[in-house]
């Protein structure tokens, strides 16, 4: 019964990423009349699963940290060429995508999917371990780069409104570069067990035995089927954006909403295997999901943007509000408090969650 189960689910999560795309070629540019929404919607959400199984696939051949990091930077650059994509054909709208698209995955990543988390985890197995060195250390490089990209703006005065000059713009972008490729080596390299799970007697996990380790030509499938399925997942969110954007206008919502709901959409994936790497015990899994996807989100998007400004037309707002700069600085002091000594309760996972809550709340009333 089991052979007969995996089976099924090697045949759909291969089929769901091939339709994805298919069904993304006859839809893109197009106006979607209801039921084909509906349709998009379900291969969507489909494709969601699918890349969620192909991550957890190849997190199991390579191994922590090294899977948490594939699934991050695979969402994100089809994320980041989402975004240019959307400003080219956005017009004066497109001009704080950039910004609102990327504090809501800050947000989303850093008190969502970890609230939820820590929460789950620690309900579970009555208290959620980590790596406070690990996690401190990718804390310190979201918390930075969220500064530099996107608070600094608003102060500097080389150009009027929340705008950086050519000059500061190209230096946040190299900035973001260096910090993100110091992290991914320290992550990866000398540092590799400060980002791998831990027992609650402390003891590092090194070794995932929870079913046999797939070979490599499995591994090399799933590659290639996550890179359809979130093709498939970032491109359909797209296509059922003007559905979004229209139904969010006419229940009299602020524009940011639709960038809200855009970014869960995309999102998704790494929300789900996270929660699945919770209830596993292995929170140290679910922050580096959590943490490297808030970073990935700056320090690959800014970059891009800032290449693309080059030929794009109007202006950059990249500086938050009062507003939003509040919550940064609120979520980045109680991140701090919960990844301090390495373990969390409920409390915690509540407190993060009340945190995305509000930003929610602020997002449908600014």
């Amino acid at each position: 019964m089991i052979t007969g189960l995996r089976a099924l689910t090697a045949r759909w999560t291969t089929a769901i990423p091939v339709l994805a795309v298919i069904l993304l070629v006859f839809t893109w540019g197009r106006d979607l009349p209801g039921t084909v929404v509906a349709v998009v919607t379900l291969v969507l959400a489909g494709a969601v699963l699918a890349a969620v199984h192909h991550a957890e696939v190849i997190a199991h051949r390579v191994g922590e940290p090294f899977g948490s990091l594939v699934l991050a930077v695979a969402v994100t650059i089809i994320e980041v060429a989402l975004i240019v994509t959307l400003m080219v054909d956005g017009g004066d709208k497109s001009s704080t995508l950039a910004r609102d698209t990327v504090f809501a995955a800050v947000m989303i990543t850093c008190n969502g999917i970890l609230g939820i988390c820590l929460l789950v985890a620690s309900l579970r197995h009555g208290t959620a371990v980590f790596n406070p060195e690990g996690t401190g250390a990718a804390l310190a490089t979201v918390a930075t780069l969220a500064t530099l990209s996107l608070v600094l703006p608003t102060f500097t005065t080389s150009k009027p409104g929340p705008e950086f000059s050519t000059v500061q713009l190209t230096f946040a972008a190299l900035s973001s570069l260096v910090l993100y490729g110091l992290f991914v080596a320290t992550q990866t390299v000398r540092h590799r067990d400060y980002f791998l799970p831990v027992t609650h007697e402390g003891a590092v996990l090194d070794a995932d035995d929870h079913a046999d380790l797939p070979t490599v030509r499995t591994a090399y499938i799933s590659l290639g089927l996550l890179g359809l399925a979130l093709i498939g997942v970032v491109g359909l969110a797209k296509g059922v954006s003007p559905t979004i954007e229209s139904g969010v206008e006419s229940a009299g919502l602020h524009h940011a909403v639709v960038g809200v709901v855009i970014a869960m959409l995309v999102l998704l994936p790494e929300t789900i295997a996270a929660l699945r790497a919770a209830r596993r015990d292995r929170v140290q899994t679910s922050l580096n999901l959590a943490l490297g996807s808030a970073m990935a989100s700056i320090g690959l998007t800014i970059p891009a943007v800032a290449l693309a400004s080059v030929w794009l037309s109007g202006p950059l707002v990249l500086g938050l509000g009062s507003t939003h700069m509040v919550l940064l600085a609120l979520t980045v002091a109680v991140s701090t408090l919960t990844v301090v000594p390495g373990r969390a309760t409920p409390l915690q996972g509540g407190v993060h969650l009340v945190l995305f809550a509000a930003y929610l709340e602020l997002a449908v009333n600014p």
